[in-house]
């Protein structure tokens, strides 16, 4: 069974620092695109970062020049280095993967982690 887990969450200060890390675990053959998303309360999941198999990046506009993801393929992780945090930063930070597993059978899907709360205080 294919599982991603997130960590790294916290509390902050704003301008602070958190690096958050996604694992991927289970039968895995191959991952395709890793992304951060983000969710503050009432409002709608966001994306903030992608990053292909081949490290090609894209940032949603908030997150240009603060924040930077990147992939360890070995460790089947994805990490999401974030500088000068802000408070409208706060919310909980979901990765997702597009992944290629076998089981009783092949199977191509996207996961989700369970989320890590980031909460950045002003």
């Amino acid at each position: 069974q294919v599982q991603l887990v997130e960590s790294g969450g916290g509390l902050v200060q704003a301008g602070g620092s958190l690096r958050l890390s996604c694992a991927a675990s289970g039968n895995i053959y191959s991952i395709n695109d890793m992304v951060w998303f983000r969710q503050a309360p009432g409002k709608q999941r966001e994306m903030v970062a992608s990053i292909t198999s081949g490290g090609d990046t894209s940032y949603a506009d908030s997150a240009k020049g603060r924040f930077t993801i990147s992939r360890d393929n070995l460790k089947k992780t994805v990490y999401l280095q974030m500088n000068s945090l802000k408070p409208e930063d706060t919310a909980v930070y979901y990765c997702s993967a597009d992944i290629a597993s076998w089981g009783s059978t092949w199977q191509y899907q996207k996961y989700w982690g369970q989320g890590t709360q980031v909460t950045v205080s002003s």
